[in-house]
């Protein structure tokens, strides 16, 4: 018998060169190297194409220990039987003794330091689980870095799941390629809208890269729907499953059962993240039960062709678009894709309507998460039911419904986007088709538009009146009342947002929306000179509030009571209003809750002494606002706090100085900007000679108390 320990078998391993640089992942190449120092066993496992196979080699190759590292490729292996032989094989041994291919390795392993290299095993895991914890148990010098895509499931076996690359990292693999091919990867902005398409997927972006010679990145985009026939012809010396991404990702279709790709066919109809429940509603029934989509989903899962995630909202998964794409083209072929997209949509229809049930509710916080993690899939049901004359009453419905979150959740563009579609469409459902008008209304005038505002809501009472809808008839008429209080019309604003509240209480109805209607009229009365009653009508949103955990209508009481604090020279009081405030509306996204608090903040911020703190707050405003439409409305009611601080300020501190303190606050980010106005500005130094001057720090000078009467101000 031959003794194998003393074979001529090359020392150091057969590890490929690799024939051009290794980009990016330095992170994940230090993770992986650790966990190789810490654990036998370590599977690598991602997506097709994720780029599994190359980091494994290069970490193998820093990790190699002193008998070297050997690569065992298992994609061609099509028989279990032939696993041990293909590692004997690779490892260059060979054996005319009658053992078995596992004894001859392990006589080879028996005192020797070695790293194999498993790529590839997901076809033949069973038995290549086996062999691994039988090699593992018996040669205490042996490592395996296992390379696909589920884990083998072996006892101390160390998970590491490979993301797909950054943006960064993609944009510049993509350069570095392009650059060896002498071809120019083109425009910053194309080459990464480019990379975000293709998922960061290194095999994808490698294959894009090989087409620049052709087409620039601008015309790969345009042509992505087509991406399976697009992104062909790999390197020559590629391995067979990674020449094309359509195989990459067949791969892993071939080995699926019948159940598992008819659930990835199914699952394709989503867009972005989605829960179990979903899965199960939309993807169950018609061969496959929804008892049996969990453990479907969770063999997709094993297999990479799913990665969950954690989210605000909970446990998510999700599809990479590329692995999307490959299920939609077999959800075509299996004539179903029709009826999975009308289940879709019927699940985020019911799904947005019991949000908006919910939404005066003390779980306001996670309904807004909800919604932001499923607003793909949202959007996609509102693209189906919009485009669909006999459905499309579900898309006004739908567009409607989500009026809390275009407002709410800083969606204001969107919604009207959605909006204006839903209400141009006659669908013969006119409950919806007013829902929408009202929404619509409400939308543009919080943009500051009012025009089309006035001609939605005019239109939504004419036809509420000729249809008798005592609802929509209230909710035009408290929206035509918020117009009037933007601009300027405080009495019909008050006759208006009265009779508005008085509808509500006849039918019932009492939401956020009731309380916010609550809220324009103590503006209205505020504006008017009358702030006890502002206060009053303010307080009692806050109880109800308070009595049904809503935090959203809140904080526009809070403002009001804040503006009558400040009115009334209690400054200490408005600010710890408008501090819950600013919180409470930064919280939920609420752009303008937020810039309509920064802006009493920083009036508050001068009366205090610190006229440059001001400045730069009104600086942040000015940024925030274009985001939220027309500033301050056009008001002169709303901007007055605006004009009079702005007033104070370069009296403080010069034009010149005001100017540079408002430059300042024009670069701060949104986060950076609520963080500094939530953070009180220290007690006011006395003005000297060198205060104006001091750079980069608020300057501290005693402001003129303002002369108030009923709300109206004078500096």
């Amino acid at each position: 018998m031959r003794d194998l320990r003393h074979d001529s078998t090359p020392a150091h391993g057969n590890l490929p060169l690799e024939p051009d640089p290794f980009v990016g992942r330095s992170a994940e190449l230090a993770e992986l190297s650790r966990a190789l120092g810490a654990s036998r066993l370590v599977t690598v496992t991602g997506a097709g194409g994720v780029g599994k196979s190359r980091l494994a080699v290069r970490a193998a190759a820093r990790c190699a220990p002193r008998d070297g590292a050997w690569r065992v490729e298992l994609a061609p292996v099509r028989d279990p039987e032939f696993v041990e032989h293909a590692v004997v094989e690779a490892m260059g041994l060979t054996d005319h003794t009658t053992r078995s291919p596992c004894e001859t390795l392990l006589a080879h392993l028996a005192g020797r330091e070695v790293l194999l290299v498993l790529d590839g095993f997901e076809h033949l895991v069973d038995a290549c689980a086996s062999l691994v914890a039988e090699l593992l148990r018996r040669a205490p010098g042996l490592r395996v870095l296992a390379v696909g895509r589920r884990a083998l499931s072996v006892a101390g076996e160390t998970l590491f799941p490979l993301p797909p690359l950054d943006e960064e990292e993609a944009v510049a693999l993509l350069e570095v390629r392009a650059g060896q091919q002498a071809v120019s990867a083109g425009d910053d902005r194309e080459a990464r809208a480019l990379c975000r398409r293709l998922d960061g997927l290194p095999l994808a972006i490698e294959l894009a890269a090989g087409r620049l010679g052709t087409l620039s990145p601008g015309q790969l985009l345009e042509r992505l729907d087509d991406r399976f026939r697009l992104l062909t012809g790999g390197c020559r010396d590629a391995l067979p499953r990674h020449r094309t991404l359509r195989t990459a990702i067949g791969w892993s279709h071939e080995l699926c059962t019948a159940e598992e790709r008819l659930l990835w066919a199914r699952l394709s109809v989503f867009a972005g993240r989605f829960d179990l429940e979903a899965a199960e509603y939309v993807c169950g029934g018609n061969g496959l039960p929804a008892g049996d989509v969990l453990d479907v989903l969770s063999a997709l899962l094993a297999q990479s062709v799913l990665t969950r995630e954690e989210t605000a909202a909970g446990v998510r998964y999700r599809m990479l678009d590329t692995v999307r794409a490959y299920g939609a083209e077999w959800l075509e072929a299996t004539g179903d894709a029709d009826r999975v997209g009308r289940r879709h949509r019927d699940w985020y229809v019911g799904l947005a309507t019991w949000c908006e049930l919910d939404w005066f509710s003390p779980r306001q916080g996670e309904i807004a998460a909800r919604v932001e993690t499923e607003l793909p899939n949202l959007r996609r049901a509102l693209e189906l039911a919009l485009a669909e004359p006999e459905e499309a009453h579900l898309g006004q419905f739908l567009a409607g419904s989500l009026w809390f979150y275009w407002v709410g959740c800083g969606r204001l563009s969107e919604g009207r986007h959605w909006l204006e579609q839903a209400v141009r469409l006659d669908t013969g459902h006119e409950q919806s088709r007013l829902k929408a008008l009202w929404v619509l209304g409400y939308v543009a005038i919080l943009q500051g538009d009012t025009v089309p505002a006035l001609a939605a809501l005019q239109e939504c009472r004419e036809e509420a009146e000729r249809l008798a809808s005592d609802k929509a008839l209230a909710y035009a008429e408290h929206r035509t009342g918020c117009l009037a209080l933007v601009t300027d019309d405080m009495p019909r604003a008050e006759t208006l947002l009265r009779s508005a509240l008085d509808r509500y209480g006849e039918i019932g109805e009492l939401n956020s929306n009731v309380l916010m209607s609550q809220v324009e009229l103590a503006m209205a009365r505020a504006f008017q000179g009358d702030l006890p009653e502002a206060v009053r009508l303010c307080e009692d949103v806050r109880r109800i509030c308070d009595d049904h955990g809503e935090r959203w209508a809140r904080t526009y009481a809070l403002y009001v009571l804040a503006y009558a604090a400040w009115s009334e020279d209690d400054l200490d009081g408005a600010r710890e209003l408008l501090t819950d405030c600013l919180k409470g509306a930064h919280a939920f996204r609420d752009l303008l809750g937020a810039v309509l608090s920064l802006e009493l903040l920083a009036l508050v911020t001068a009366a205090e002494g610190h006229a440059a703190e001001a400045a730069v707050l009104q600086g942040a405003a000015d940024r925030m606002w274009p985001s939220v439409g027309l500033p301050l409305f056009g008001s002169a009611h709303y901007n007055a706090p605006h004009v009079l601080c702005e007033a104070r300020a370069r009296e403080h501190l010069g034009d010149e100085r005001y100017e540079e303190c408002r430059r300042r606050g024009t670069r701060l980010g949104r986060d950076e900007a609520v963080r500094r106005a939530l953070r009180r500005p220290g007690p006011p130094a006395p003005r000297g000679p060198g205060a104006a001057a001091a750079a980069g720090a608020p300057t501290h000078e005693p402001a003129a108390s303002p002369t108030r009467k009923g709300g109206e101000t004078a500096g």
